[in-house]
């Protein structure tokens, strides 16, 4: 699968799960929407990705490291909760991200090796 189609499933996954995060709660805190803004950063991104443009792909990459690092919190919030329905979205996402950031890395090593390929292969 091509790293910009992770990248756009990645950002429709923080976009559900985080907007079902923040309307499915009793009380919604306005930093429920952080990853349904970070979902639309991403897909804002996507069009770059897919041509290959080094600084939107690098930039799409770090915030997905940082999205995964971010959910940590809300991780350990949710399970000091014992709230298993947050748990679940949180961990998907987390899983989500991850999944976008190996594609992202394999696709970094692919390009550098296809750089660095002497012209006669």
């Amino acid at each position: 699968m091509k790293v910009y189609i992770v990248s756009m499933l990645n950002a429709f996954v923080l976009i559900l799960l985080g907007l079902w995060g923040y309307l499915g709660s009793q009380t919604p805190s306005p930093t429920a929407l952080i990853p349904v803004f970070a979902g639309i950063l991403l897909l804002s991104f996507v069009r770059g990705v897919k041509n290959s443009n080094r600084i939107i792909a690098h930039l799409a990459v770090t915030l997905t490291l940082i999205l995964i690092i971010a959910l940590i919190k809300p991780l350990t919030g949710s399970i000091g909760r014992a709230d298993t329905g947050a748990i679940i979205r949180v961990i998907a996402m987390m899983i989500s991200c991850t999944i976008s950031m190996v594609y992202f890395i394999r696709s970094f090593i692919a390009v550098r090796k296809a750089r660095t390929k002497p012209a006669g292969e």
